[in-house]
């Protein structure tokens, strides 16, 4: 599915959740980081602290999905703000050194 994956390509996660009969979209940027061995560590900079890990690119994303569903049922339950980067701006910079 991510053949393609170049290491440092930022994925967009897009998903509905439900809350109170309402649908509410919500975007977040998921930083897949490759670790020495060949897995991903995977970040999630919207939801500090939210963090996970997979053995692939796919379960690396899999693993983001469910993370990111999780933080967000604690932050429900805790009746705090749901953040997202829906008014995010994405930009890289590449920076030669001397």
């Amino acid at each position: 599915m991510y053949s393609n994956f170049q290491e440092t390509n930022k994925l967009h996660i897009k998903f509905a959740a439900l809350n109170n009969f309402k649908i509410m979209g919500l975007t977040y940027k998921i930083l897949l980081h490759k670790e020495p061995k060949g897995a991903y560590t995977v970040t999630v900079p919207a939801l500090l602290g939210c963090v996970t890990y997979g053995d692939s690119v796919d379960n690396a994303i899999t693993m983001a999905k469910e993370a990111i569903e999780l933080y967000i049922e604690e932050l429900k339950a805790r009746g705090e703000d749901i953040p997202d980067d829906s008014d995010t701006l994405e930009y890289s910079l590449n920076l030669v050194t001397a």
